[in-house]
């Protein structure tokens, strides 16, 4: 980023996910015992067709928490150095987009209380920059917090040596 390579902020910004990967293991199999069960106390019923409404239940919950997990790879990493700050993003897709501000002009803004809907918002000569939109809006505010004052920092004069 800069020759020296020194850096006045580096985050690194992800989603959180609280269901590990065991725990995920653990739940859908518990699930799927439940399902089979109920599903075999129909059939033995003679209601045979409600035992595919179990095995089509437990697939579209399988497939909501993948999707789920599936977008918590979602990167952000935004680092301020002497010279610019650098926003890059991470899709799930594993695309990568950059954007580059100049920290003169770059502002900051977050709602202070934040509120659910509040956004993290990069803006600097008519352009703005969403960060952050999956994290909890606490999160955002020190984020925007911890950006706000390396940003004065950078802004500070450098001593002169006489």
């Amino acid at each position: 980023m800069n020759p020296d390579g020194e850096l006045l902020f580096d985050a690194i910004l992800r989603p959180h996910r609280s269901l590990s990967a065991f725990g995920f293991l653990l739940l859908m199999g518990v699930l799927c015992t439940i399902s089979f069960v109920a599903g075999m106390v129909f059939l033995l019923q003679g209601a045979w067709p409600v035992m595919g409404f179990f095995g089509l239940e437990i697939a579209l919950i399988y497939g909501a928490f993948k999707l789920n997990y599936r977008s918590g790879r979602v990167v952000e990493t935004v680092q301020l150095g002497r010279e610019e700050l650098l926003v890059r993003r991470i899709d799930p897709k594993g695309r990568v987009f950059s954007w580059t501000f100049q920290p003169n002009w770059l502002r900051v803004k977050m709602d202070d209380p934040p509120e659910h809907e509040s956004q993290l918002a990069l803006t600097s000569h008519g352009r703005r920059l969403i960060i952050g939109a999956f994290l909890t809006p606490e999160e955002r505010l020190d984020v925007a917090k911890e950006l706000r004052t390396a940003l004065s920092r950078w802004r500070e004069p450098e001593p002169r040596a006489i």
